[in-house]
């Protein structure tokens, strides 16, 4: 499986972005998906993940209220939607697929990355 990470770029602190995480081949439908960020020095962290069926979403506290993750098995994407953007969110974000169908926290749960993408906000 081959993930592909896009929408990420330059905003304004209070504005949005929208990133998208393409996978490749026919079994996306099971997956649960997740998305995690990287900043300046930082380790990942873990920001939300969806079930396969996107019946449980679960969002880091820091980004509760502000981002949706959402998934289109039609489409074979995963979403994160990103609004009233602050600066401490600025980093670089990964999305990432586990087999196994659920959302886990924990990035040893994941077996698949995508490349990433720079997001940076500006105070």
């Amino acid at each position: 499986v081959q993930l592909q990470a896009s929408g990420g770029g330059l905003v304004q602190a209070g504005g949005s972005l929208r990133l998208s995480c393409t996978a490749s081949g026919n079994t996306f439908r099971s997956y649960g998906m997740g998305w995690f960020r990287q900043g300046p020095g930082k380790e990942r962290e873990f920001v939300a993940a969806i079930s396969w069926s996107g019946g449980t979403i679960s969002y880091a506290e820091s980004v509760k209220g502000r981002f949706i993750i959402s998934k289109d098995n039609a489409k074979n994407t995963v979403y994160l939607q990103m609004n009233s953007l602050k600066a401490e969110d600025t980093a670089v974000y990964y999305c990432a697929a586990n087999p196994r169908g659920w959302g886990p926290r924990a990035t040893s749960e994941y077996d698949y990355w995508g490349q990433g993408t720079l997001v940076t906000v500006s105070s």
